[in-house]
């Protein structure tokens, strides 16, 4: 009676903490800006994420205002469990080449059309035109959901969960297009040729 009275308490306890113990998730995506107002542009790729259940991590930091912080936080993404940085940044736009200097990682820049840039053709130009050795693939301007959605595509590459994902997320787009033509074969205008 004691033993079985030993082995339910100890059911219990091992139960009780499995129930209050939080899984920790690794972040698969690391989103970085170089400002905390870049945020409402990036909230679309945060958006595309949740959605497709991404686990990822968001950092505010300046490649010029904190440079040994950024190549710290790019050099140690891999241990955190990152597969791909995603970095946005306004006006010079350094931040994703500083990213991408110093890690191995894909890093996927964002260039915003911030308060400091030339309607973000400026920060465009910056991301995209990276030296030899040192890729960033860029994104439109102010595109963070195209981001996100590349990011998703790097990952289903070893991921079939994830690609299954992006699958359906694809067949979804192709639904819309479809579903827009036929709204469009009901127009009737004089001069329409159907």
């Amino acid at each position: 009676m004691q033993a079985s009275f030993f082995v339910l308490i100890s059911y219990f306890y091992i139960f009780a903490s499995l129930k209050t113990k939080e899984i920790k998730m690794k972040p698969l995506v690391s989103i970085i800006m170089g400002s905390t107002s870049d945020m409402k542009v990036m909230e679309d790729a945060v958006n595309f994420l949740e959605d497709m259940e991404v686990p990822f991590e968001i950092n505010a930091l300046s490649a010029h205002r904190t440079p040994e912080l950024v190549a710290e936080y790019a050099e140690t993404a891999h241990q955190r469990g990152v597969k791909v940085i995603i970095a946005a940044a306004g006006g010079a736009a350094h931040l994703p080449g500083v990213c991408a200097a110093s890690t191995s990682l894909p890093v996927i820049g964002v260039p915003i059309n911030s308060s400091n840039s030339i309607k973000g053709v400026d920060s465009l130009l910056s991301i995209v035109q990276m030296p030899s050795g040192i890729p960033v693939a860029t994104v439109g301007i102010d595109n963070a959901k195209n981001a996100a959605i590349l990011a998703l595509q790097i990952l289903a590459v070893a991921d079939e969960k994830l690609f299954e994902k992006n699958l359906k997320f694809k067949n979804e787009l192709k639904d819309k297009v479809t579903k827009a033509n036929q709204e469009l074969s009901k127009l009737e205008y004089k001069f329409l040729v159907k």
